[in-house]
């Protein structure tokens, strides 16, 4: 009886927030200058090419409403 009333208030709790994941491996897999890999340790990298992963969990309440209205021209 305990797991399913846990459950239930992880699930409730988890819907007051949100996180937000960041990632910037595409950006520096694209970014040609960054091909060239640094031949010794400890050698400076420039800051565009270094790899970055972050998350962040809020709950705040910070959005926009949603506008669901039609114009005349959508309908």
């Amino acid at each position: 009886m305990r797991i399913p009333v846990i459950a239930s208030a992880v699930l409730l709790l988890a819907g007051c927030g949100s996180y937000e994941y960041r990632d910037n491996s595409a950006a520096v897999d694209g970014n040609p200058l960054c091909m060239s890999r640094p031949s010794q340790p400890g050698e400076p990298v420039s800051r565009d090419c270094e790899r970055d992963a972050s998350g962040r969990w809020s709950s705040e309440r910070d959005g926009q409403p949603v506008d669901f209205k039609r114009t005349r021209d959508d309908r």
